[in-house]
């Protein structure tokens, strides 16, 4: 059995489509936009037409774990708390240097059978029911795009709401009004990953610039808390002239939106790539700075980045979250969200609880 055909198995109908009178479905989920004939599958692989119907993935995880919510990113999402993140499987993209692929790129990929081993049938109740227990505050989609497989993050999103959990998602942002304005009710962080300004190196990567740029300005129109990623790649994104357009960017729609941009290790199929040296990262930050965003982080290189892995008041510059990778080892904000040495509000989405309940050891 192959594992489209086990996987077709674990799905239900979606809304998220026109339908038209031939039996085709435009599947509204991602940017894409997808005219599917009956039979036949959309860019994803994984949401098809079956008998005029769209038909998208639903009661599975391939991956279901707790851990820092600065992993995903988010530094101003609840810093310190714990995240239960969950994935399946596909992507509406086709990066060459994904470092999810063995999840996002399945389908595309021969041999990829095996994974049926790993996947794991479960309710949304069983899911929401395990982030409680391992004192979760989060529950997080990514691992593969989770545009794609909406209709099931939402299902548990709504569950983990009731349970007092936020709902975050981990996206490259390839995004519809649609989709965005299905998963509003229950989402409240939307991580980006603005991947290059160039247009064409974008459609290398099977997407497109222009709906990542309007999707991220939608989500904060939406009232989404917005942070932003950039993987930077040498020889692919990493221009002074380039670095320089996505923080205008970013700061046209809000110069309180973090921007992190992290370091590139040789994977998948860019194996002819360097790493990125930590010089880079810091170049990068930077420019953001000089820019005018007012909170921009480095990543992917724990201890080499010295005070761009921490968090600054923006007005007076005092020491507010001190971290080495994904640990967070000084929290001074306030529970109200506040600088301590100058009352300033810090941008984010701030816990009322103790920060020491919410330091996690490096």
């Amino acid at each position: 059995m192959s594992l489209e055909d086990i996987l077709d198995r674990m799905v239900t109908t979606s809304d998220l489509a026109e339908t038209f009178d031939d039996q085709s479905v435009r599947c509204l989920a991602c940017a894409h936009k997808c005219k599917i004939k009956p039979g036949q599958r959309g860019v994803c692989k994984i949401r098809f037409n079956q008998a005029g119907r769209l038909m998208v993935p639903w009661g599975y995880v391939s991956s279901l774990q707790v851990d820092p919510i600065e992993k995903k990113p988010f530094y101003h999402f609840l810093a310190g708390v714990n995240a239960l993140t969950f994935g399946m499987l596909g992507c509406n993209l086709q990066c060459g240097y994904c470092q999810n692929w063995l999840t996002s790129q399945a389908l595309r990929e021969k041999g990829s059978v095996h994974l049926a081993d790993y996947l794991r049938e479960i309710t949304p109740e069983a899911i929401v029911e395990y982030g409680v227990q391992y004192g979760a505050e989060v529950v997080a989609s990514s691992y593969n795009e989770p545009l794609i497989t909406s209709e099931w993050a939402r299902d548990i999103f709504e569950l983990a709401g009731k349970a007092g959990l936020r709902q975050v998602y981990i996206s490259n942002g390839f995004a519809t009004k649609e989709i965005l304005d299905f998963l509003k009710p229950n989402l409240q962080g939307f991580k980006v990953d603005l991947k290059t300004m160039q247009p064409k190196h974008y459609q290398e990567l099977g997407g497109g610039l222009q709906p990542v740029l309007d999707s991220i300005h939608y989500a904060h129109q939406l009232g989404l808390w917005v942070e932003i990623v950039t993987l930077l790649v040498p020889g692919f994104n990493d221009s002074e002239t380039e670095l320089s357009e996505m923080a205008g960017f970013i700061h046209s729609i809000s110069p309180e939106i973090p921007w992190h941009v992290t370091a590139f290790h040789p994977e998948y199929k860019m194996l002819d790539k360097p790493r990125t040296a930590h010089q880079q990262i810091i170049k990068a930050v930077e420019i953001g700075y000089k820019e005018g965003l007012q909170y921009v982080y480095g990543g992917n290189l724990p201890g080499s980045l010295g005070k761009y892995e921490h968090t600054f008041c923006h007005q007076c510059q005092a020491m507010l979250i001190k971290r080495r990778g994904f640990s967070v080892q000084e929290y001074h904000i306030t529970p109200e969200g506040l600088c301590p040495t100058c009352g300033t509000k810090i941008p984010g989405i701030w816990s009322s609880t103790s920060p020491k309940k919410r330091i996690f050891p490096f």
